[in-house]
């Protein structure tokens, strides 16, 4: 059986098919644990996981919490603004302190991308990119690739629209490598002024600036919100605008295959990238990936102290 052959969690780039398989294949099976009237396992009992947060967080910072607690694992949160880096200390000097207290795992996310490689060059604990950036999101596209292939049974020849706020969004980019070393195809759709240059050939994906041409024929869309917390100049005239050209509602939902999958990762803007009948509707997956995200976090957890 393959094992883990790493001891951080980075990005997508660094995690071969059979690695991503298994993450996949030891989540499906904490799922199970999730269900249990007690859940709770013994694990990872002894290890320490330290969830340090620079940036705001619901959803990842309590599945981690959460996914820790069920391996039994005593978790600690230590968020950026009540740290010491407030007083003027850098980020490798916190991390080598708490080093210093023996962790087992440290789970960083970081508005700058980069900052987890920082970390993992020079820590003995395992780091776990948990955002950094614009950069890359490892966890979550692990997390919509269980939730695809669970409601799929397979990721191989499915076509995937991404669309939205391609520019600024660490989710699609780690997603447009996760889709497309496991077989499918990816299609990515926003205003030009939203894209990156040469996502194309970089990501091996399509481009398109069109909706009803981006969702054709679909297997899954995922929208993204817009982030306004890293723009720095004016990408769309207007929020309405945006929505009606980008916006996914029942009307441009009519183009996608009839089984079609809806996913986000959130928070969702509803009513700017997506109406709340769509968000809410027979085709959403959004709260699946949120389950989807425990049960990664545990395998992910559970593989980097050497589970096979």
């Amino acid at each position: 059986m393959p094992t883990l052959m790493k001891k951080d969690i980075l990005d997508m780039t660094s995690l071969s098919v059979e690695e991503i398989s298994l993450i996949l294949d030891t989540a499906e099976r904490m799922k199970e644990i999730s269900e249990r009237p007690v859940k709770k396992v013994p694990t990872l009992r002894g290890k320490t996981v330290v969830l340090f947060f620079y940036e705001p967080s619901t959803r990842t910072r309590t599945s981690f919490d959460i996914a820790a607690k069920r391996l039994s694992a005593d978790s600690i949160s230590l968020s950026g603004s009540a740290s010491s880096v407030v007083k003027g200390e850098t980020l490798l000097d916190t991390a080598r302190n708490l080093e210093a207290m023996k962790p087992d795992i440290i789970v960083l996310r970081h508005s700058s991308s980069g900052a987890p490689y920082i970390l993992a060059k020079s820590l003995r604990a395992s780091v776990i990119n948990a955002g950094d950036g614009m950069h890359a999101h490892p966890t979550q596209s692990l997390l919509d690739l269980l939730t695809v292939r669970e409601h799929k049974g397979t990721l191989e020849g499915l076509r995937v629209a991404i669309i939205g706020d391609i520019m600024h969004s660490r989710v699609a980019r780690s997603n447009c490598v996760g889709f497309t070393k496991m077989g499918a195809s990816v299609t990515v759709c926003a205003p030009p002024t939203l894209i990156p240059k040469g996502m194309a050939s970089s990501y091996g994906v399509s481009v398109t600036h069109h909706m009803p041409e981006a969702v054709a024929n679909a297997d899954v869309i995922m929208m993204l919100r817009i982030q306004k917390e890293r723009q720095t100049g004016f990408f769309f005239p207007t929020e309405r605008e945006y929505s009606r050209l980008y916006g996914l509602n029942r009307d441009v939902l009519e183009y996608a295959k009839s089984d079609v999958l809806v996913m986000h990762p959130g928070p969702i803007n509803r009513g700017l990238e997506i109406s709340p009948d769509v968000a809410d509707g027979p085709h959403s997956i959004i709260l699946d990936q949120v389950t989807s995200g425990v049960a990664v976090r545990m395998a992910i957890l559970y593989l980097v102290t050497g589970g096979a």
